[in-house]
């Protein structure tokens, strides 16, 4: 047993990080206040190669696992970039593991090349309003016309839809109470985004203005049948795929984020004077930022095991939404003590931890609570009573 990273994956993080460092902090801060996409930074990510860490090197990626994105997601989160840096990318580095799977060969040539470039960006199209995570009853539906879909219906809380290219919309192609089972008769697509046709608005929120978050209005929207991935009916298997490694990912950015944060208090504490001493030199201090320390390193471990064992083929669901909950929980403390260790400074947008505090409530949210993972835990590991 090694819990070392390899020189290989040691190569990655560094490589990440050193890209990371022509973006400071008064980058994010800018781009927090001016609400605009971080493009130079994705454009500098998919130069380097990194925007196709997961896509197969036929299609001109890397091939490698998800724990190796995992450790390029921690490493953009930790730099500062927070989750306006992670969620730039996030959802081309895993998004399109459907299509890698269960698309054929001319979709993959077609769709995965430009992501991998940078020329296309892709979000994704699955929560609606009305249904939260109980995907099965979702609203929006997709009617077979001769050669097309047309889409009617509404999702919300799609990030980088004001920027993306392309979408991955998961719709209902039959309705629910003509299917076998719940899970059936839900199609996936990967689609060109017209915004000319469709309705994107975006959603003013807490934090993360740099990357945006919108409700997107389906109205007669015309999908070529070709852009349907896989089989007509099977596109909640399909996205199944998806959730683990993205639980993974979630966790390695909240790892980042509460080492950031750390990092900052840490920096202070060391430079604060006050009654004659560095505030650092107070256990009151002290002793929460070692406890943060321990918590995200402990949540890191559980994140590099969740990758470790999705990339060998071992059933992780355990592992994943554990290394979420864990390393959620972790980061929001860690950014909550970096403020309190600024005292009335850390309310100061000038020192940067007010954002990361702020961001930290994304992976403690999204893109599940901390009370459905313990549900689940309490079900699929305990073998307690399902309780929904």
């Amino acid at each position: 047993m090694d819990f070392e990273l390899s020189d290989d994956q040691q190569a990655i993080r560094d490589g990440v990080a050193a890209l990371c460092q022509r973006f400071n902090d008064a980058y994010w801060l800018e781009r927090e206040e001016t609400h605009s996409f971080p493009q130079d930074f994705y454009a500098a990510v998919a130069e380097a190669g990194f925007l196709g860490i997961c896509i197969p090197e036929e299609y001109g990626g890397s091939g490698l696992g998800i724990t190796e994105a995992a450790l390029m997601m921690e490493a953009i989160a930790a730099s500062g970039a927070g989750m306006s840096g992670a969620s730039a990318v996030h959802m081309n580095i895993f998004g399109l593991n459907p299509v890698v799977v269960f698309g054929t060969e001319e979709q993959k040539a077609r769709f995965l090349p430009p992501l991998v470039a940078g020329r296309e960006k892709a979000c994704f199209g699955v929560t609606e309003p009305t249904t939260g995570l109980d995907t099965t009853k979702l609203k929006t539906r997709a009617e077979r016309r001769g050669d097309k879909y047309i889409v009617n219906g509404q999702k919300v809380w799609i990030s980088t839809a004001q920027v993306a290219d392309r979408i991955l919309l998961l719709a209902r192609t039959t309705p629910l109470d003509q299917c076998r089972k719940p899970t059936e008769g839900l199609s996936l697509f990967y689609t060109a985004l017209d915004r000319t046709r469709a309705s994107v608005r975006e959603i003013p929120k807490m934090g993360r203005a740099a990357v945006d978050s919108n409700e997107i209005f389906f109205e007669d929207y015309e999908i070529p049948a070709e852009d349907r991935i896989g089989e007509e009916g099977q596109g909640f298997r399909m996205i199944l795929h998806g959730l683990n490694p993205e639980r993974v990912l979630i966790a390695a950015e909240a790892v980042g984020i509460g080492r950031a944060a750390l990092a900052r208090a840490t920096e202070y504490a060391k430079d604060r004077q006050v009654f004659g001493r560095p505030i650092g030199q107070n256990q009151g201090i002290q002793h929460p930022l070692a406890q943060d320390w321990m918590a995200l390193e402990a949540a890191w471990l559980m994140v590099l095991k969740a990758g470790s064992r999705y990339d060998r083929g071992l059933e992780c669901g355990a592992e994943a939404n554990s290394a979420k909950f864990l390393a959620a929980e972790a980061g929001l403390k860690a950014c909550q003590n970096a403020v309190m260790t600024h005292g009335g400074f850390g309310y100061a947008r000038e020192y940067h931890v007010e954002r990361l505090l702020r961001e930290a409530h994304i992976p403690w949210i999204a893109p599940v609570s901390p009370n459905l993972i313990s549900c689940f835990i309490a079900e699929k590991v305990l073998g307690l009573p399902k309780s929904y």
